[in-house]
């Protein structure tokens, strides 16, 4: 239940700053908008592809619409068999949060919407992302670090 509901809370977060940011602010239209620049400045990019627009120009939505939901339902199924402890339910919950918030872009506008941009230090940073990003790579990462033979719920202090 815990996955359940960090995964409803990071989809909606990604969907409502979407919302705001690209059609409320106009950012699909208005293409760049300077928040605290070089920090943050939003800049809108549609994400046919992958991460870092990896096998973006091919048409390739359906197929990675399959893929995000054969991962959510892998995700689903592993936690239904394991029983993964408090720390693991939660990074399930952002990773399928961040999953489904990507799906429903690409099922609506056929891409990804994109349009947080972050540099700093004299380093400019060419690349664009959104929470559901954020959310996959760091529900990924924490399922990576909580997970384990002495991690889950029936596990031994020891």
């Amino acid at each position: 239940m815990r996955a359940l509901w960090t995964a409803v809370v990071i989809f909606l977060a990604d969907q409502a700053s979407k919302l705001i940011v690209v059609h409320w602010m106009d950012l699909a239209a208005r293409g760049v908008i300077e928040i605290a620049p070089p920090l943050l400045t939003f800049r809108m990019a549609w994400n046919t592809g992958i991460n870092f627009g990896l096998f973006s120009g091919r048409d390739a939505r359906w197929i990675l619409i399959g893929i995000a939901l054969a991962i959510v339902a892998g995700v689903l199924l592993w936690m239904w068999r394991e029983r993964p402890g408090k720390w693991a339910q939660i990074s399930a919950g952002v990773l399928i949060g961040g999953a489904l918030g990507n799906v429903v872009d690409r099922v609506a506008y056929g891409a990804v919407a994109d349009f947080l941009n972050m540099s700093c230090c004299g380093i400019d940073n060419p690349f664009v992302f959104n929470i559901a990003d954020v959310a996959i790579f760091a529900g990924a990462a924490g399922l990576i670090l909580f997970t384990g033979p002495s991690k889950g719920r029936g596990a031994r202090a020891g």
